[in-house]
């Protein structure tokens, strides 16, 4: 294309999120993306065996299809296929049965025994407007559209998953808070894991948590190809190491971390603003696993099966122990684990008859620590003979993540701590958060609000930032 208006750098979910956000109010727009294949976190590749197809970093997306950005995009035009599973969380516990977490109320409400009344009291008045929390949620520290909703919500969010645990007695709907808590990776006795915990619980209750066919790849490819159709142009393969890397533009837009930015950037930023990007704190990582499986995970509960995502790790209390050890720099003995069933509900992905697994860990960032046994034990205590279905394994550590995704910091999947500190104000403390002191620099990654997942609205809000300053500044290089 001629000299774009938009460069942005990196084609993860929010980079191509600000793309689309940009290219359809008319601007002209190109992504730049290191690698040979665009995504970032929604990649899918072969991992273990010809023809078994595993998504690299991002499985199961409930906020992705929930997402109030990518809602209003014609992604199934554009080859998106989202495919819901009968149930969005399968639990299992030790006496054999698992609690399910499914889209209907009535159904959940079954699963949990005398704590059903008080988990209906929770969930249901957020279902009223799902979208509207959603919608405020998902955005920067502001006022929020629906005020009585967020107060409500705060109400809850700014407990820890523990605290608000204490409202049901069985060990049933303790457990599924505590695994839907646990997606915060942080201890459960922080404030704002509750507030993760009922994001999870009420999503399960609006949409099924699907996976996309043909793998978390299909999302980017979705993306590109709607950009492409305004006009927007990708290129790949092109690593920016500096400012002589960039093309003339007006604005340059960063789908990368703080410490990418910084290198890339820093030349054209203050020090005083590069020393408070410095002590951003990425957080802890994860130790993924994927497998070629000679047929389904053979869970106790067969129910298991109708879910996209399982919860493995026990009672609330064993989850406290696997997060809490892991967030003190230690390698949990019974790790939460989660499992993404991918290939149950999208065929395509395995030979016929065969299946793929997907499960990760949370470590200590940097970690080097081999898990495959410890995940592997805590599945098998579960699922008794699922090592005998093994075929081939393919595991991934920090190191890994980060190497094939310089994002992912210490093989942090979330873009950045989420806690009390630093959640409204990632990566610093601004008026808007995706901005920074150079007027042509902005941010969108999930360094940014709302943070970590395939839901596009860090990208969404930081184009929109952009939009209201596009034509102050002629193209010209940094």
């Amino acid at each position: 294309m001629s000299d774009p208006d938009v460069v942005v750098i990196g084609s993860g979910p929010n980079g191509l999120a600000a793309a689309v956000a940009l290219a359809r109010e008319g601007a002209k727009v190109l992504v730049l993306e290191a690698m040979e294949e665009i995504g970032g976190g929604m990649r899918s590749a072969e991992l273990t065996l010809p023809g078994y197809l595993h998504d690299v970093c991002s499985a199961a997306h409930p906020m992705g299809v929930l997402s109030p950005f990518f809602r209003t995009l014609p992604l199934e035009e554009h080859g998106l296929t989202w495919m819901r599973p009968k149930a969005s969380v399968a639990h299992p516990l030790d006496d054999g049965t698992a609690v399910l977490l499914r889209t209907s109320l009535t159904e959940t409400l079954a699963e949990l025994g005398d704590d059903a009344a008080s988990y209906e009291r929770l969930v249901a008045p957020f279902l009223r407007n799902p979208h509207g929390l959603l919608e405020d949620a998902l955005a920067p520290l502001g006022i929020p559209r629906h005020p009585f909703l967020m107060l409500r919500f705060g109400l809850h969010a700014l407990r820890s998953a523990l605290g608000l645990a204490k409202r049901f007695r069985g060990p049933r709907a303790r457990a599924l808070l505590g695994g839907c808590a646990s997606h915060a990776i942080l201890p459960l006795d922080q404030s704002l894991t509750a507030a993760i915990a009922l994001m999870f619980l009420v999503t399960a209750h609006v949409e099924a948590w699907p996976v996309a066919k043909g793998g978390s790849r299909a999302i980017a490819q979705a993306l590109a190809s709607l950009l492409a159709a305004h006009g927007g142009t990708i290129e790949t393969g092109r690593f920016v190491k500096g400012l002589g890397d960039l093309p003339p533009a007006r604005l340059y837009l960063f789908d990368t971390s703080p410490a990418q930015l910084e290198k890339v950037a820093g030349s054209v930023l203050p020090e005083r603003y590069l020393r408070r990007l410095r002590k951003f704190r990425y957080g802890p990582g994860v130790f993924k696993m994927d497998w070629a499986l000679d047929g389904s995970i053979p869970w106790k509960d067969p129910r298991c099966l109708e879910a996209s995502t399982v919860h493995v790790g026990g009672t609330i209390e064993e989850l406290a122990v696997s997060e809490a050890a892991m967030y003190r720099g230690e390698h949990a003995e019974k790790p939460f684990v989660l499992v993404v069933q991918g290939s149950e509900l999208d065929p395509s992905r395995a030979p016929a008859g065969k299946q793929t697994g997907y499960a990760y860990c949370h470590v200590p960032a940097g970690s080097t620590f081999d898990m495959t046994a410890r995940i592997e034990a805590q599945i098998e205590r579960f699922a008794p003979g699922f090592r005998d279905r093994i075929l081939a394994r393919h595991a991934t550590t920090t190191a890994d993540l980060e190497r094939h995704n310089p994002s992912l910091v210490g093989g942090a999947i979330t873009g950045g701590v989420a806690d009390l500190a630093q959640l409204f104000t990632r990566p610093v403390a601004r008026l808007s958060p995706y901005t920074t002191p150079n007027p042509r620099v902005l941010l969108c990654s999930s360094s940014t609000p709302p943070g970590g997942g395939v839901h596009g609205m860090c990208g969404f809000h930081a184009a929109k930032v952009a939009l209201r300053r596009l034509d102050r500044f002629p193209r010209a290089t940094l």
